[in-house]
């Protein structure tokens, strides 16, 4: 047979999973959602009061209006300082102040506009930390990254959170589709091809199989198991294949090469090597050595000694010998 069917073990895993973290430190001041909750992207997990945060973000905002008073002061001494410069350039040549004056008050003219560019460039930082106070607060409202379930909900009202993930919030989890991932052996691991059918069986749904296709696979062996790992997406709509659930996962897939299935009871394995005993067309008795590339048990899957054309002893007997003229019965 040239197509080999295939029942994996195979592990059922979300589409897409996730433990929230705060962005903020604070203490939660509500949750709206508990294990079980459908969620939308976007919503509303929890609320955390940040005072800290809040103070940063008001002495932020008075900063900047201290340095909108210090750019009013700078321009005031730059417009002071072009004045003077402007009397001094008609005193000097009057012979009224001396020209070391006049390089004085140019001097104090071009710290004044230095002075003005330090002052703008303070607002520009003040504003720039208002933002980012501003980004910050937003998270003070946990927002759910995807539409899935909430699978675990880890915090209370009044607890302490520190920023970064040393406080889990929630575990959220998207389960339609979800994915199973399973082993496919070496043999017919080239032919795994993407949007292949295959069919996926639970214990709990016996007889309700979920039909599914390959969505990607590795692309390489695992080194310990000589097998690829293959993804199967599985639409699940009804929420009935959960996460963490055992499965078998059925697929047909092409043989890179041709392979003959014989019984395995035609099978001679003595100090000659593997055998089979085949007739000629002249009714005799010849001993074709073969290569058997998988032992299915009941069945040998030989790869190399035979053409397809040959008829097989289905029962090795001790009584054949090479060359042996034999009667077939139909």
């Amino acid at each position: 047979s040239s197509d080999r069917a295939l029942v994996l073990p195979g592990s059922v895993q979300p589409l897409e999973e996730t433990v929230v973290y705060p962005r903020v430190s604070g203490y939660v001041r509500r949750w709206h959602v508990d294990i079980g909750d459908r969620v939308e992207e976007g919503q509303v997990l929890a609320e955390i009061d940040t005072p800290e945060l809040d103070q940063e973000l008001a002495q932020a905002r008075a900063q900047l209006v201290q340095a909108n008073a210090g750019l009013v002061q700078a321009k005031a001494n730059r417009d002071l300082s072009r004045s003077s410069v402007k009397r001094y350039e008609q005193l000097v040549p009057a012979g009224v102040a001396p020209a070391e004056e006049l390089e004085q008050r140019q001097g104090q003219a071009h710290v004044a506009e230095a002075s003005v560019t330090v002052a703008q460039a303070a607002i520009a930082a003040q504003q720039a930390n208002i933002q980012r106070l501003s980004d910050l607060k937003r998270f003070a409202k946990i927002a759910a990254p995807f539409a899935g379930t909430v699978t675990s909900r880890t915090v209370e009202r009044g607890a302490l959170v520190t920023a970064g993930n040393a406080t889990p919030l929630f575990k959220i989890s998207a389960t339609d589709p979800v994915r199973v991932f399973v082993g496919v052996p070496q043999d017919v691991a080239p032919s795994v091809r993407v949007d292949a059918p295959a069919k996926v069986t639970v214990r709990e749904f016996a007889a309700q199989p979920f039909q599914g296709t390959v969505a990607r696979a590795a692309g390489a062996l695992d080194a310990a198991t000589r097998t690829m790992n293959t993804e199967v997406r599985v639409p699940n709509p009804d929420g009935k294949l959960l996460a963490g659930m055992y499965a078998e996962v059925a697929l047909t897939l092409p043989t890179p090469r041709r392979a003959l299935e014989i019984p395995a009871t035609a099978l001679y394995n003595d100090a000659k090597g593997l055998r089979v005993a085949v007739v000629d067309p002249g009714n005799t008795i010849r001993f074709a050595p073969i290569g058997v590339e998988r032992d299915t048990g009941a069945t040998l899957h030989v790869a190399t000694g035979l053409d397809g054309s040959e008829r097989v002893v289905k029962l090795a007997s001790a009584e054949l010998s090479d060359g042996m003229v034999v009667e077939i019965i139909p």
